[in-house]
């Protein structure tokens, strides 16, 4: 099974990352990924949470402003 050589770009010059910069990517893609989870488990909950009130969003802001 072939690897595949990750590139980054600086200017004009590409070329193979580095093991530190593919570890920060790894990171930060693992940051979104959570990020993501979190923000769906959010709108699930806001959601159930409307539906057991049996109120629509625009009906929520108008009694929050």
């Amino acid at each position: 099974m072939a690897t595949e050589t990750l590139k980054t770009q600086i200017g004009e010059v590409i070329r193979a990352m580095t093991a530190d910069e593919i570890t920060a990517l790894e990171l930060a893609n693992n940051e979104v990924d959570a990020r993501a989870q979190q923000e769906s488990k959010r709108q699930t909950l806001r959601t159930a949470t409307l539906a057991k009130l049996g109120l629509t969003a625009d009906e929520v802001a108008a009694l929050l402003s």
